[in-house]
C-alpha cells in the first residue's frame, strides 16, 4: 500500500510539473504575441544596433532652453544655485581657481561625462560597431563610447562591475541597454495609422575622473554614478529632436541626485561642426554669487 501511494504521488507530481511548464510556455507566447499585436513593451533580444528602436545617429545641436545664464556663461565663484551640493561641495566650489586648473592641465574638468550634455555643443553620433555607440562633441573635442553587451542580454550592473578596474577618464566607462521598446504589428490595423517604433536608451557611466557640474567649479567626485535616459521624437513641424534626462549621484558632494534635461535638434549636415579644445572662461567682471 505504501509503494502504491508513493507511485501515485510521483505520477501526480510529474503531471503537475508538466502542466506548470505548459502554463509558463503559454504565458510567454501569449504575452509576446499580445505585445507585438497591440504595441506593448517588448524586451530586445539582441542589445546594440540590431535592436535599436530609435535612431540617434547624425549631427545634433543643443538648444539651451533652461539655465541659460549657468550654461552659456561662467557663473560667479560660489554660485551653486539649483545644484544640491552639500557643505563639502560648497567648500570646494568656493575655492575654485581657474588659473590653477589651467596651469595643472585640468581644462577639461568642466567637460566630463557628468556635464558634457549640458554644454552648449554639437554632437556627432554614430555606431562605431554593432555594440558601441559613439558620441563626439565639438565643444571640448570629447568622445564618449556607449557600450552594449556583446554576450546577449545582461544586467547593466554586471557590466559595470567588469569595468571596476579600468583607468578613470573624463568620459568614464558607459554601459547601455534599450528600455520600453514599443512595436506596432496589429494584423487588423491600418499600418498608416500606427505610430513608429519607439524606446529609450538607458546609459550608466562610472569610472570618471573628478570634474565639474558647472564651469565655476561645482564638483563631482570619482565616486559619481551617472544615469541617462535618451528619448527621441519628431515635432509637428517635422524637426527631429532628442531629450536626455541626466541623473548625477555623488555621495561625496551632493545631498541628493542632481537631475537635468537637455534638448538636441537634428541638423541637416555637418557644415557647422567646429571642434574646439576644452576652455572655460572666467566669470563676467563684477559677477557675485546670490545670497540665499
Amino acid at each position: 500500500m505504501q509503494n502504491y501511494s508513493k507511485q501515485m504521488f510521483n505520477e501526480i507530481f510529474k503531471k503537475f510539473s508538466q502542466f506548470l511548464w505548459c502554463l509558463v510556455l503559454f504565458s510567454c507566447i501569449t504575452t509576446s504575441s499580445y505585445a507585438q499585436r497591440f504595441g506593448g513593451p517588448v524586451a530586445a533580444q539582441a542589445p546594440g544596433r540590431a535592436e535599436a528602436p530609435i535612431d540617434l545617429t547624425g549631427t545634433w545641436v543643443s538648444l539651451v532652453t533652461e539655465d541659460w545664464a549657468y550654461r552659456m556663461l561662467t557663473p560667479a565663484i560660489g554660485d551653486t544655485m539649483s545644484v544640491p551640493v552639500n557643505e563639502a561641495g560648497k567648500t570646494v566650489a568656493n575655492s575654485w581657481d581657474l588659473e590653477a586648473d589651467n596651469a595643472a592641465g585640468l581644462q577639461c574638468k568642466a567637460f566630463g561625462a557628468a556635464r558634457i550634455m549640458r554644454v552648449p555643443t554639437r554632437l556627432q553620433i554614430s555606431w562605431q560597431d554593432d555594440f558601441t555607440l559613439r558620441i563626439d562633441t565639438d565643444a571640448g573635442s570629447q568622445t564618449r563610447l556607449i557600450n552594449f553587451s556583446r554576450e546577449g542580454r545582461r544586467p547593466l550592473i554586471s557590466m559595470m562591475l567588469e569595468a571596476a578596474n579600468l583607468e578613470r577618464s573624463w568620459q568614464g566607462y558607459s554601459v547601455a541597454d534599450w528600455e520600453n521598446i514599443l512595436i506596432n504589428r496589429g494584423s487588423n490595423a491600418n499600418p498608416d495609422d500606427e505610430p513608429p517604433p519607439s524606446g529609450t536608451l538607458k546609459v550608466i557611466t562610472t569610472q570618471m575622473r573628478p570634474g565639474y557640474l558647472r564651469p565655476n567649479g561645482i564638483p563631482y567626485s570619482e565616486d559619481t554614478i551617472l544615469t541617462e535616459y535618451y528619448n527621441r521624437f519628431t515635432a509637428p513641424t517635422g524637426e527631429e529632436w532628442f531629450v536626455v534626462t541626466t541623473i548625477v549621484d555623488d555621495p561625496k558632494y551632493l545631498f541628493q541626485p542632481y537631475v537635468t534635461t537637455s534638448h538636441y535638434r537634428r541638423e541637416p549636415d555637418n557644415s557647422k561642426w567646429n571642434p574646439t579644445p576644452c576652455e572655460t572662461w572666467a566669470p563676467p567682471e563684477g559677477a557675485i554669487a546670490p545670497a540665499f
